[in-house]
Order: structure tokens, then C-alpha cells, then sequence
């Protein structure tokens, strides 16, 4: 449901259940969600989309919900928020960074309904936060790509300069320097989750100043169908994008969000839900890849084999020594980045070429 569309039919509502009984309504438990794109990207706000499929499906009969497209980071979302608590939603998960300080807000408002929001780290009595390490992905296509470059140079479209893209385009710097220490990585951040256009524009720009192996952190397939029609290879971002680029996308952190989403609102339908934060990884089956092709096979199985070793804990993305671009030590030999260090994460790593200004 577009939000325009939304707004209209929450002040039709003629009747709002009082607060304490949202979550019991009806023995229905109302379920919202809100997306900072169209369900129609085939990234990010698809794959939150596809798992808001399975969660509904999974509590057949004990749950409703409703989806709100194309919400921005800003007044909007706030208002959005207050309109599906005050039309009787117990439970509203709020899928992206920039929802973070809206949802804060609306839960003060809304003590008795619980909030749940992706990729930021406000938490308060009725919110909870809840993540994905992006960034693990990232390396193993940084792995991927100083294989398969032939210049030593790869791009990378951001979106914006937050913490989770700047980890990104550092992870991706680090895999590939893992297998070319001469490698670098250039990025262009196009100032929008999702603008296609930008996308595209950004892809090809850094394949014209010699970048031949393109990873993405927004949401469209735009920067991977850019690529192609380049003939350079590319990453697809949150789904498998695959069908937008056959001969020349190499695979794509997949990201799994429907465990989350039912164990959470079987958590509401069971009363159990305490504000909690979650920020999982391949091992924990929330991240994933796509099936590896337009690769050798030995590519291929060190692509796995770098799986494999984050997973084990044997490979640590952040381990140092890490320098910045100014050549300041920011990880020492022999210690590894913490997880408060990468959630305020603003520098980049020597050998990425570009600023965050």
C-alpha cells in the first residue's frame, strides 16, 4: 500500500481500538510494516517484502498485516507510524536507517504498541533494533572481485554516508586487498536508496574512470544492468538479481528476514516480547549468498571457502592492521573493530578512493 493511500483510509477509520487491546483485536494481531522504497526495487524493500509474505502466511488466521511503500526519512514517517498505531496496530517494524529517531518518538507515544527497527541502534522499553552484517557479504565479493579484475580497480555505488555503507565499501576494500594488496576501490554516493537513474549514472561514471567489477549498497538492479551494458561485471544487492544481468552478475548478499519477523510476532502473540537487539550474520543464517556464476570454479570455492572462515570465526572483516586514508593506524595488529566502533563508523580505509563529505 503506497502511503498516500494509507493516510486516506487510516482518517476514514471511524473507530480506534482502545490501546491495550491492539495486540488481542479481534484475536487478530495487526502487523504494520513501513518501506523506504517500492516493494517493486527487487532489493531491499522487496526482500523485507517477500518476508512479510512468509510471516503472515506462517500465523494464518491469528494475523493481519499491512504494508506502507515509499515512506521518507523524515515527517512523513512519523506520521505514518502514528497512523497504524491509531488504527490498532500491536506490532510495526520500521525497515530502514533513517526511520530510527521517528520511531523513537512514535513509540513515546505509543507505550502499548512495540516497535521494531531495522539497521539503527535507539532502543527503548517498546523498541527493539535488529540488523544484518552487510559487511560480511561485502568482503567476500571484495574476495570475488580482486579475482576477477583485471585492473585492480572496483566500484562501488552508496547510497548514503551512514555507518552500514561505510562499513560496506570498507569490507569490500579489505576482501579485495586479502587476495591483491595493491587493490583499490572508488565510490560514488548517489544520495538516495533508491533513484535508479543515480544508480546507473554512478556505475557507469566509475566504469569510465576504469573500475571493471561494480558492488552496490542501494536497491534498484539499476547499478548491475549499467554494468552489464558495459559488459563489466557486477553485484546485485539484498536479493538475487540475477535475471537483470545472465552473463555478467557474480552473485549478491542475500539478506533473510522472515525468521526474524515470525519468531518476533510469535513473541507478541505469546506475550513474551522484551526489547532486545539483533545483528546477525552468515552465521546465523541471516545473510547468505546467491549462487556464484560467471566465475571460474576455483573462484568460486574460495568465495565459499571465505564463507565458510567468517562464519567459523576464523576470518574477522576488521581485524588489524587497518590505516585510514590518512594513514592513520585505526585497527592495531592483533585487535579487531568493535561493534560500537562500526555502528558509528565514518572514516574509510587506505586504498578507497573518494570522501565522505
Amino acid at each position: 500500500m503506497h502511503r498516500r493511500r494509507f493516510t486516506s483510509l487510516a482518517a476514514a477509520s471511524a473507530a480506534v481500538l482502545p490501546l491495550a487491546r491492539r495486540a488481542r483485536a479481534a484475536d487478530t494481531l495487526k502487523v504494520g510494516f513501513i518501506y523506504v522504497g517500492p516493494v517493486g526495487d527487487f532489493g531491499w524493500s522487496y526482500q523485507h517484502d517477500v518476508a512479510r509474505q512468509a510471516a503472515e502466511a506462517h500465523f494464518a488466521g491469528r494475523v493481519t498485516t499491512t504494508k506502507v511503500e515509499s515512506v521518507p526519512e523524515g515527517p512523513d514517517a512519523e506520521k505514518v507510524l502514528d497512523e497504524l498505531a491509531n488504527t490498532g496496530h500491536g506490532l510495526i517494524f520500521t525497515t530502514s536507517f533513517g526511520y530510527m529517531n521517528a520511531t523513537i518518538r512514535a513509540a513515546r507515544r505509543h507505550p502499548d504498541v512495540y516497535f521494531e527497527h531495522a539497521t539503527g541502534y535507539k532502543r527503548a522499553k517498546n523498541v527493539s533494533t535488529y540488523n544484518i552484517r552487510f559487511y560480511e557479504a561485502r568482503y567476500v565479493e571484495g574476495v570475488i572481485a580482486a579475482r576477477i579484475s583485471k585492473t585492480g580497480l572496483a566500484g562501488y555505488v552508496g547510497a548514503l554516508p551512514v555507518p552500514e555503507v561505510v562499513q560496506g565499501i570498507n569490507a569490500y576494500l579489505l576482501g579485495m586487498r586479502s587476495v591483491n594488496p595493491s587493490a583499490r576501490v572508488k565510490f560514488i554516493m548517489v544520495d538516495s536508496w533508491y533513484e535508479p537513474p543515480k544508480e546507473g549514472d554512478a556505475a557507469r561514471a566509475m566504469i569510465d574512470q576504469g573500475c571493471d567489477v561494480i558492488a552496490q549498497h542501494t536497491d534498484s538492479p539499476a547499478a548491475l544492468q549499467a554494468a552489464a551494458s558495459r559488459g563489466a561485471h557486477a553485484f546485485g544487492e539484498a536479493t538475487d538479481m540475477i535475471k537483470f544481468a545472465p552473463k555478467t552478475a557474480l552473485t549478491a548478499g542475500l539478506d533473510t528476514w522472515a525468521p526474524y519477523y515470525i519468531k518476533r510476532i510469535g513473541d507478541v502473540l505469546a506475550g513474551t516480547w522484551t526489547s532486545t537487539d539483533v545483528w546477525g550474520g552468515f552465521n546465523t543464517g541471516m545473510l547468505s549468498m546467491a549462487p556464484f556464476t560467471n566465475m571460474p570454479a576455483d573462484v568460486a570455492a574460495q568465495a565459499q571457502a571465505t564463507i565458510d572462515a567468517i562464519s567459523a570465526g576464523k576470518t574477522r572483516v576488521f581485524a588489524g592492521p587497518i590505516t585510514d586514508q590518512a594513514g592513520t593506524l585505526r585497527v592495531p595488529a592483533g585487535q579487531v573493530l568493535d561493534d560500537a566502533s562500526l555502528l558509528s563508523l565514518q572514516w574509510l580505509a587506505s586504498g578507497v578512493d573518494g570522501t565522505l563529505a
